[in-house]
């Protein structure tokens, strides 16, 4: 999946949010490494794994995951004769007690979730390590059990403190009025007395430290020498004797080293598992029904990172349309709604479940393609326009039938006029390779397009006209309108720029004699006479009844198409004549066919009813068929 794609959606955000309900370095680590996918096996089973492992906590259930401290450090040196230590021993205990308890939590869940459950049958108990260990250490310590030998040497060493102790007793009393206090220290291990410096020479016996001030001396007594010698080879006699216990246990854990990597590898994806299981819960994720023929069904879609702040999103297409054209005013959730189809795509793609209504239908992409923001670049002195065409070009080279293209307004950046030609042109090769579409516009034309396309539906984002405040509900059937017009004047723009921008919206603009003074006048060729602006087409659409049936649509020729480009070519029509209710008429930018509706008023706008819909278009637009 293309990089770039991924930054633009805030997939990365979803990875990070994701990754604070992994407790494990490897689950973590799966984490990071988790990128879309798209095969619709593996995708099926590890979306039903996660809503598995989303009811076992849904149901009150607490799963022993075991912790893997230490266990990273462990799994590196095991099979390289390392020697490990009694913390490193412990580490390795706790995590195969936690395993056992994991393997029979599985066991008792099998039948309610046979998928989860089946990663533990992978598991091994290695119940005689766990033995052995227990045997051997017990709280941080090895145990005089663990060998005959090393229970003898402590025996030896218990005996030898107590003559030690009683020795060092008779001589606290023997010095009594010497010493500093009637405390016996310890010097690098050996057992000293403190005696004041003064009478330092009345003690036989050798000075291993002296105080900070130098007052108090402290002293090994030359009685004691010989059994404080007997001590340390004793001590010195059980450390060998430790170290071959920890050396059998260390030789017994790299025999079951195999072991022990898949119990932490199914440890890890046990982590990764639950994980997007808790962030499921989180942001009350759904599992979904897939397909890879581009058919999607989206009900009560939120974007993830807004959660219940967001209105939900009812989306669908790949039923009777490929090509979705979405309309409205700014802010009003345009680019929200490419957000959210985009990126929950992508998660249920990385096997995760997202905030949909249950059952809701996605299809999987090999490629998603996203345009939206401006991606201007001071580094590289491209513009917004410049910008846009170089990421469209990058969106072409990776389209096929399998791609879902993500547009975020459609010829903006340049002039209206080619802007549009161009959007269309790029939606025509988009469609024709079969891609899935979703793009933005302000245009009417590209409206306009959409309308009279095979293939193409309009789409508007709601719009409350009473307090003009968007209301972020997508409708499905109806081209939208910026509201530019109510919006700049809520605002407080003056009335008289408003009407005097609908005016020029309605008629064009044409320079006459006097600066300033504007009329749409038109010569009987049907060109603007010293036309500043081409003048624009007002269409009215009334909301669209959509088919009822959810059947693939059947391919449609391209004939709409071809009849547009055909009409391209034809000489301007005929605006002489006048053209009477009921009259068949040929519109050549649209390429398509009607009939009058309402006769031409003052401003040459004339109404047509094409397939049900009255558009309103300007005369010079029009030509009328001629029977035969």
């Amino acid at each position: 999946m293309n990089q770039q794609t991924l930054q633009r959606l805030e997939y990365d955000k979803i990875k990070e949010k994701l990754k604070g309900y992994a407790l494990s370095y490897i689950g973590q680590r799966h984490v990071e490494e988790m990128v879309p996918m798209t095969g619709v096996k593996e995708l099926r089973k590890k979306l039903d794994e996660v809503a598995e492992a989303k009811a076992l906590l849904e149901h009150g259930a607490s799963v022993p995951i075991p912790s893997l401290e230490g266990i990273e450090r462990i799994l590196d040196l095991l099979g390289k004769d390392h020697v490990f230590n009694v913390k490193d021993l412990g580490h390795i205990h706790q995590f195969l007690t936690s395993c056992a308890q994991l393997i029979k939590y599985m066991a008792a869940k099998a039948n309610a979730a046979p998928h989860v459950t089946s990663f533990a049958t992978a598991m091994s108990p290695l119940t005689r390590l766990k033995g052995e260990i227990e045997n051997s250490i017990w709280r941080g310590q090895v145990m005089d059990t663990a060998s005959k030998d090393l229970a003898k040497v402590r025996k030896r060493i218990v005996v030898c403190e107590e003559r030690l102790k009683s020795k060092l007793a008779a001589l606290m009393g023997r010095y009594r009025s010497i010493l500093q206090e009637h405390v016996i220290s310890t010097r690098n291990g050996r057992y000293v007395i403190p005696i004041k410096k003064e009478y330092r020479k009345q003690v036989t016996g050798s000075v291993l430290d002296e105080s900070a001030s130098g007052q108090t001396v402290y002293v090994e007594p030359s009685d004691i020498s010989q059994l404080q010698f007997e001590l340390e080879a004793l001590r010195g006699e059980e450390e060998r004797e430790v170290t071959k216990v920890l050396m059998a246990l260390s030789a017994l854990a790299d025999e079951y080293s195999r072991e022990l990597h898949v119990n932490v590898e199914t440890v890890g994806i046990y982590d990764f598992l639950f994980a997007k299981a808790k962030y499921a819960l989180a942001i009350g994720g759904s599992n979904v029904q897939i397909n890879e023929q581009g058919f999607m069904r989206l009900r009560e879609a939120r974007h993830p990172l807004l959660g219940r702040e967001m209105v939900p999103l009812n989306f669908e297409t790949g039923f009777r349309y490929k090509s979705l054209i979405i309309t409205g005013p700014n802010t009003g959730g345009k680019t929200l709604t490419l957000k959210t189809v985009g990126l929950l795509t992508l998660m249920v793609q990385s096997g995760l479940l997202v905030p949909v209504q249950e059952g809701s239908l996605f299809s999987i992409f090999r490629h998603i393609a996203v345009e939206i923001g401006d991606g201007q670049s001071l580094e590289h002195a491209l513009s917004t326009f410049s910008a846009h065409i170089h990421n469209v070009i990058d969106i072409l080279r990776m389209t096929d039938s399998s791609t879902l293209v993500l547009i975020d307004e459609m010829a903006s950046g340049t002039d209206p006029g080619e802007g549009v030609g161009l959007s269309i042109a790029i939606l025509e090769e988009l469609h024709k390779r079969g891609a899935t579409i979703v793009a933005t516009t302000h245009f009417n034309e590209i409206k306009n397009f959409a309308a009279a396309t095979p293939g193409f539906e309009n789409a508007r984002m709601e719009f409350d006209t009473q307090t003009l405040q968007p209301l972020y509900r997508l409708r499905i059937g109806e081209a939208g309108q910026s509201y530019a017009f109510s919006i700049a004047l809520k605002i407080g723009l003056p009335n008289e720029i408003i009407e005097r921008s609908r005016e020029i919206t309605a008629n064009g603009i044409t320079r006459t004699g006097r600066l300033g003074e504007f009329a749409a006048e038109v010569d009987v060729t049907g060109q603007a006479a010293n036309s500043v602006h081409a003048e624009p087409s007002l269409v009215l659409l009334p909301a669209w009844q959509p088919d009822q049936s959810d059947e693939p649509q059947t391919p449609k020729t391209e004939t709409k198409q071809e009849a547009a480009t055909e009409a391209v070519r034809q000489p301007q029509p005929d605006t002489d004549k006048t053209l009477e209710p009921g009259d068949e008429v040929f519109v050549s930018y649209l390429g398509k066919s009607g009939v009058v509706y309402e006769k031409e008023d003052a401003k040459g706008n004339i109404v047509v009813l094409i397939q049900n819909q009255k558009v309103k278009l300007q005369r010079k637009h029009i030509s009328q068929n001629l029977k035969e």
